[in-house]
């Protein structure tokens, strides 16, 4: 097993080591299990060796022009509200 050190915020080390304390283990082992549970959650690392490269698209990218993505989705947004008869007024109201 390596020996290592952290740094913890004042108010992160007293919790932790209260909540150590009442599960009666230490807090290199409380530290121990939070560190496997989020390793098991984020997974591997799928960062390539020589570093981090910027995704590509087999579409071939967006081909629609940036400026008119905002336009696009107000009227995406304005169609399925008339479709399901509220528009976003109807939405507001109700969420009120």
């Amino acid at each position: 097993m390596i020996r290592t050190q952290i740094q913890l915020p004042d108010e992160l080390y007293r919790r932790a080591k209260q909540v150590a304390q009442q599960r009666e283990i230490s807090l290199a082992e409380m530290t121990r299990r939070g560190l496997e549970l989020f390793l098991a959650r984020v997974g591997p690392a799928t960062v390539p060796p020589d570093g981090w490269q910027l995704p590509t698209v087999a579409g071939g990218g967006i081909r629609v022009p940036l400026e008119s993505l905002h336009d696009i989705a107000a009227a995406d947004e304005m169609a399925a509200g008339s479709a399901t008869g509220s528009g976003r007024r109807g939405k507001d109201m109700r969420s009120r």
